[in-house]
């Protein structure tokens, strides 16, 4: 699974391993400074496997302590031992037979953050991908499957809390001198947990250390109870509380809706301060980055609190597609990851507004996917070769897959689908699978052919999708012409027409939806989902009294880039009339993003069409429509998403400019409705986490920005902060004073105050770092240079590194992409220094390049100039290496 020599990993070259893994028993013992792992291993021979194969096992920078067959040490002439991997020669040709390994690692110096390592104090580990070979040499790949049983030893004083996958088994102090053990255990306890289920090394896990913990109890459907813990670092367990609730309302939404109850006796959750991913589902004992546990309405916004919930959901769904059904080979990744996304999303849906969760996840997928589709970085969703997995935990996975995962729904309806879940989880627990097996238990439950829907999972890219109509007003037809198409990117796989279904309504005046006859279509359409399947297609419809509006592409039923020139009146027209919400939206924001690119294309400052800025003040009020809806349909998009937009040629200078203009023009025009708005919306009520008043939040607080350009004062936003009462409303109003008036008097001041006030929180320290980094202006670049150089600002800590660089090369266009290619310049000797550290953080935030043919020439030779220097340094990790030269490529 893993080519030292830097080859590429290809999907075609899989084969099973040679042996097979039984069970594992483990023995950690942990001490200031290193810890030492025995590994006790049940393998045997797979049928038909060569009896002369040696057994091959993974390791990374491992020392080997002792190596045994049976109750026998090994002879040295019978294996290879290095830091990378372990070689064992003639080892039984028949039979089960037991392999102990010792290894000693050091968690303390681990900044890699992979492995085991130690953070505050606390031991922790993350194994997936490839981390598990960081503690003890091992067949460290998912198809591997075995049961572990692990034993824990700590000091008591270090570390009270000890835990692992699976159910408590017994624990205890271990045995002191006044009884006759050893001396230097008199201070130690021990603990050992016994996971039933068979899984892969990914998801082991173990964590020690001074906790604190919040407790709490689910019944599950069949009446079984199991015990839940979130543990935290000390003093913070009180805020892990919207996060229990999330947990138990996620329990009960996979009993409800796929069926699947949990299985453990036993589920625990732990809050780490340095962690590389949001989270890591192992099995039984997800371990998270805090800051998607830890709240409280003054330290967390509203969309904390969303992500909260949805990562929470998110790591548990994973204990059935992930942990009971894994995937094969990491080529399969897509498997476990975005189904798992497509099912969070569902439940957010679900507990939350299905068109605005809808809408967030489009508006993810076009601002982190899309530029991945049409980039350097491109990759099918269902990749066939890689050279660093870590690199490949990306949108693509996420949420193209999510996506894949969706149409299906979609195409066989929810009953089919339900079925083919419920099939797959019948037939593959306790399996490592490949989405062929996925899919075919959806073609099996339904009847359905999935042969061509298959080439999503193989052909990179978004197609476009080009839509016309034509309508005869004297026979009342309405003819529509669709016409997919695909461009061959830097994957370099196929173009071939995909099944596409594509959900459309045709809305009268009078806003509902018209049901006109189908005369005739050259393809298959069901209710209002045309299914295309060829590279173009005719559909014909009659009886229709009046022209339709035409509303296309409903809910984003399909990964595309729509091309449908419609008129302003239309669009307009459906922003007001369309039942469907997210068409609502479609409509008025693909307006407003169109007037955006056009007016940077142009180089002009020209004027905002009035009737468009009207659409978006009368969303604002529309009082049958959901806070939220209102919020992002009275919403900019961002400078990100304007340069993703023009496309090519891009001068972030006038994307900034002409965002700035129609800022203010949306604030002039709206000036009178706004303030009455805000002041009515202005509500003394409680803080609640409940999706009603977040929207009502959310609206209250989009209005904020143009008011402020419209008035060219820093004083709405100054007496918004001061009244602030959560840190919804103070991040929204302090955004507004860094991002609008960056150089006054008032802003220093509370930057100051907010910095003052928390100080002492991290997770609220990292969004005041974001905040400057992120700020769109000329003096940001040595603003963010101090940042570095503030004594609260750690490079090892990948939320704090993010927070800075994520914040300028991630959220700041206007600041990364720097005429004289400054900018460019900073994230890379960043980078450099951040890879020394921290590989895979490195190689992640290195992603923000991968636009950079998109700019003008000159910013293009500056992009490449930075990206070559930092290409030539010596000793770049495999991770950051290999997105570098696939950037460059």
């Amino acid at each position: 699974m893993r080519n030292e020599d830097g080859a590429p990993v290809r999907l075609e070259d899989y084969r099973q391993t040679d042996f097979a893994i039984r069970h594992v028993d483990m023995t950690i013992r942990l001490f200031e400074g290193h810890a030492d792992i025995t590994t006790r291993m049940d393998l045997s021979r797979r049928d038909g496997a060569d009896v002369t194969a040696p057994l091959m096992l993974d390791g990374d920078e491992l020392v080997l302590t002792g190596l045994s067959l049976g109750d026998e040490p090994l002879d040295a002439a019978r294996f290879d031992a290095g830091p990378d991997g372990l070689t064992i020669r003639d080892l039984p040709a028949t039979g089960e037979f037991r392999l102990t390994i010792g290894t000693r690692v050091v968690p303390e110096t681990n900044t890699k953050l992979m492995g085991l390592y130690r953070s505050n104090g606390i031991w922790c580990t993350q194994c997936e991908a490839e981390g598990f070979r960081r503690i003890t040499y091992f067949l460290d790949r998912p198809d591997v499957l075995a049961t572990y049983r692990v034993r824990l030893e700590a000091d008591r004083n270090a570390a009270p809390v000890l835990l692992a996958n699976g159910n408590p088994v017994e624990g205890g102090p271990l045995p002191g001198a006044s009884e006759g053990g050893d001396p230097a255990d008199a201070l130690r306890h021990f603990a050992v947990w016994d996971d039933p289920f068979p899984k892969p090394s990914y998801l082991f896990a173990i964590v020690a250390g001074r906790l604190d913990s919040l407790h709490n109890s689910y019944t599950t459907a069949s009446g079984r109870d199991v015990s839940l813990t979130i543990y935290t670092e000390p003093g913070l367990a009180e805020r892990a509380g919207y996060a229990m609730d999330a947990l138990k309302r996620s329990m009960r939404w996979d009993e409800r809706r796929f069926g699947r109850e949990y299985d453990l006796d036993v589920f625990n959750i732990v809050a780490i301060s340095d962690f590389n991913m949001g989270a890591m589902e192992n099995k039984g004992l997800n371990v998270f980055n805090h800051k998607y546990v830890l709240l409280d309405p003054d330290t967390a916004t509203d969309a904390d609190y969303a992500g909260v919930e949805t990562v929470i959901a998110h790591e548990y769904f994973h204990n059935w597609t992930g942990n009971r059904i894994t995937c094969r080979d990491w080529f399969q990744l897509c498997l476990k990851e975005g189904l798992t996304v497509y099912r969070d999303q569902e439940f957010s849906s679900d507990e939350r507004s299905r068109p605005v969760k809808r809408i967030a996840s489009v508006h993810g997928l076009k601002a982190n996917q899309f530029p991945e589709d049409q980039g350097p970085l491109q990759h099918p969703v269902r990749p066939v070769a890689y050279r660093e997995i870590n690199n490949f935990y990306t949108a693509t996975i996420y949420d193209k897959g999510a996506e894949l995962v969706r149409m299906i729904a979609t195409i066989l309806g929810q009953d089919a689908f339900r079925k083919g879940m419920d099939l797959y989880f019948e037939r593959h627990d306790g399996d490592a699978a490949t989405v062929e097996d996925f899919i075919a238990c959806f073609e099996d439950a339904s009847g359905a052919d999935l042969t061509q829907f298959f080439l999503w999972y193989r052909q990179a890219g978004t197609p476009q999708l080009e839509v016309r109509q034509i309508f005869d007003e004297t026979s009342g037809r309405l003819t529509l012409e669709l016409r997919q198409s695909l461009q061959a990117g830097a994957a370099g796989t196929g173009t071939l027409p995909m099944h596409i279904p594509v959900r459309f309504g045709l809305v009268g005046r009078n806003g509902g939806d018209l049901a006109p006859a189908l005369h005739s279509a050259d393809t298959r359409v069901e209710a209002d989902v045309i299914h295309l399947t060829q590279e173009q297609a005719t559909i014909v419809f009659e009886g229709l009294d009046e022209r339709p509006y035409l509303s296309i592409l409903r809910d984003f039923s399909a990964p595309v880039q729509l091309a449908y020139k419609e008129s302003s009146q239309d669009r307009l027209a459906l922003a007001r009339l369309d039942p469907n919400p997210f068409g609502r939206w479609r409509a008025l924001t693909d307006m407003v993003g169109d007037a955006l690119a056009a007016a940077v294309r142009s180089g002009g400052a020209g004027t905002p069409d009035e009737r468009m800025l009207d659409a978006m003040v009368e969303a604002a009020q529309d009082e049958a429509l959901e806070p939220a809806l209102r919020a992002q349909m009275a919403s900019l998009p961002g400078e990100a998403e304007i340069t993703r937009l023009v496309a090519d040629n891009v001068d972030t200078d006038r994307v900034h400019d002409v965002r700035v203009e129609m800022l203010a023009a949306l604030g002039h025009r709206g000036k009178a409705a706004f303030e009455r708005l805000r002041a009515a919306l202005d509500t003394q009520e409680a803080f609640s986490p409940s999706a009603d008043s977040a929207g009502r939040r959310a609206l209250r607080n989009t209005l904020l920005a143009p008011l402020s350009a419209a008035l060219g004062t820093s004083e709405l936003a100054q007496e918004a902060f001061a009244a602030s009462r959560n840190m919804s409303d103070r991040l929204a109003a302090l955004t507004v004073l860094a991002h609008q008036f960056p150089e006054d008097a008032a802003t220093r001041q509370a930057l100051a105050a907010f910095y003052d006030r928390f100080e002492e929180d991290p997770l609220v320290l990292d969004k005041w770092f974001m905040l400057q980094a992120s700020a769109p202006h000329a003096g940001t670049l040595a603003r963010v240079e101090a940042l570095v150089a503030h004594p609260k600002f750690r490079l090892a800590n990948p939320n704090r590194a993010r927070a800075v660089l994520a914040g300028v090369a991630g959220l700041n266009p206007y600041v990364f992409h720097q005429a004289d290619g400054a900018g460019y310049r900073w994230m890379a000797g960043m980078l450099a220094e951040l890879d020394a550290l921290n590989p895979q953080t490195a190689a992640r935030m290195a992603t923000a390049f991968r636009s950079w043919r998109s700019m003008e020439p000159g910013r293009r030779a500056a992009a490449q100039e930075a990206l070559r220097q930092l290409q030539a340094r010596p000793g770049l990790s495999r991770d950051l290496k290999d997105i570098l030269d696939r950037t460059l490529a």
